[in-house]
């Protein structure tokens, strides 16, 4: 648990009754690397000399975009910044704290939960959150513990849990990047089915000690809603996915593949926050944040996510996915 030394505070945080609305999100930040050569995991493509020429200005470059972006997310829905953002694929505490740092976000004195995951291309996840709103409790990394084909370990990211306050209430937070789809979709499911069991096991766990915890799973699953490690995720399970309704049919999405929509980055939450009590929070919204700054404006792939790269060529957009995000509001009567 991480926090930032803010140089300016917002006075909109002070809310008014009326305006109880927390935008909870998540972003795959597409690869935030810093410029520097860790001799221990796979980052040589992002240094100066590197594949991708990854330099200082471009990793500035990439930082100022990505924090306008997490500052405006869910911003036509509430006009407050997120109070939680899990986000993936980051480097290491450095470029998180980079991030935080840079404008708008700099003012917003969000703190943070990383750990040091064994992905072997050095990418992490992290949960970032404005304190004034939610304090952590316990955190801790949940490994994930699967083989490739070859019965090889596959050091895949863990998922991060994070047990914390929110506005009182409890909450369990879940932040994930499964493994990805790159020997095929097929091929790789049970990697994803064990990530599934992970949560539901942990899950479990919780609910043996406490009466009708809340929870909020979110990440990028590399599998769309209707997927059966998602399906497995929600099959006897107190949760609900309100984003299954937002990608069928195919017509959006946070990420294109060759011109077909996925809906991989998902934010799903437990069926206690679509009643209304005194002192909780109920359901809102869901969205995928589409704005279209962060569009491709030409060219056969306008409307896409406006990338940083396409293979080796720099395109110096934001990332190869949108955020997504869900509104709750909090009863105070």
């Amino acid at each position: 648990m991480n926090s930032i030394a803010p140089t300016m505070h917002f006075p909109f945080f002070k809310r008014k009754a009326k305006d109880q609305l927390y935008t909870i999100a998540f972003y795959n930040l597409e690869n935030l690397f810093d410029v520097e050569n860790n001799k221990e995991t796979l980052d040589e493509d992002f240094t100066p000399m590197g594949f991708k020429e990854w330099t200082l200005e471009r990793y500035v470059s990439k930082r100022s975009k990505l924090a306008r972006t997490i500052f405006d997310i869910g911003k036509e829905d509430n006009k407050y910044p997120p109070v939680l953002i899990g986000i993936s694929e980051v480097e290491n505490q450095t470029v998180i704290e980079d991030l935080l740092r840079t404008t708008p976000l700099d003012g917003l004195n969000y703190s943070y939960v990383h750990y040091e995951s064994p992905d072997e291309r050095g990418i992490d996840t992290a949960l970032l959150y404005n304190p004034k709103f939610f304090q952590v409790i316990v955190s801790e990394a949940l490994p994930l513990l699967v083989d490739n084909l070859n019965g090889a370990r596959d050091t895949t990211r863990d998922i991060l849990y994070v047990k914390g306050t929110l506005n009182t209430e409890t909450v369990h937070v879940f932040v994930n990047h499964w493994p990805s789809r790159r020997n095929g979709g097929d091929v790789t499911e049970y990697k994803r089915l064990a990530a599934a069991h992970v949560i539901k096991e942990k899950i479990k766990t919780i609910e043996e000690s406490e009466l009708s915890p809340n929870f909020l799973v979110m990440g990028d699953f590399n599998d769309d809603p209707i997927s059966k490690s998602i399906q497995n995720l929600m099959q006897d399970s107190s949760l609900y996915n309100p984003m299954e309704k937002l990608h069928y049919p195919k017509q959006r999405g946070s990420a294109n593949y060759k011109k077909t929509w996925s809906l991989f980055d998902q934010i799903i939450i437990s069926h206690n926050f679509l009643n209304y009590e005194k002192g909780t929070h109920s359901f809102s919204k869901a969205n995928i944040f589409d704005a279209s700054f962060l569009k491709e404006r030409s060219g056969k792939y306008k409307g896409n996510p406006y990338r940083t790269y396409a293979g080796s060529k720099y395109l110096g957009g934001y990332s190869d996915h949108f955020p997504v995000y869900v509104i709750l509001k909090f009863n105070l009567k």
